[in-house]
């Protein structure tokens, strides 16, 4: 978990796929934190991105290291409201305080994701597969 976590705060942004209507949609993401076992995400309920995962919890995140290894890790996206979770979200990354100033914002959205799978990969290379 902390070895797929620190390959996403390193080589941010990372991307967020997801779909609506069967079509495709991609956006960069900065935050993530694992708490409680899993990695959290956060947004705002006033997005695109709320209203798609909320339909088809199905996504996948990538990015892509300096040295051309790349993260793609998937999973289904499960919305918590947990007020811990979110005041934890605000200490990891204090500019988020910026976006939603506390915990108690209602627009403000935690998620992580359930049956996580990920692998790291490089040109030339078999995928490393990273249990979670």
């Amino acid at each position: 978990m902390n070895e797929i976590l620190q390959f996403l705060n390193d080589n941010k942004p990372f991307y967020i796929a997801t779909t609506e209507d069967g079509v495709p949609h991609l956006r960069p993401f900065g935050f993530s934190m694992v708490y409680e076992g899993k990695i959290f995400f956060c947004t705002s309920n006033t997005k695109a991105v709320f209203k798609q995962l909320s339909a088809n919890p199905h996504c996948e995140i990538c990015t892509t290291a300096a040295d051309s290894s790349w993260l793609r890790l998937c999973g289904k996206a499960v919305f918590v409201d947990d007020i811990t979770a979110k005041k934890k979200a605000l200490e990891v990354a204090p500019r988020l305080v910026n976006v939603y100033q506390t915990a108690e914002n209602p627009i403000f959205e935690i998620f992580y994701l359930a049956e996580p799978k990920a692998a790291i990969s490089k040109a030339g290379q078999a995928p490393r597969i990273i249990e979670l």
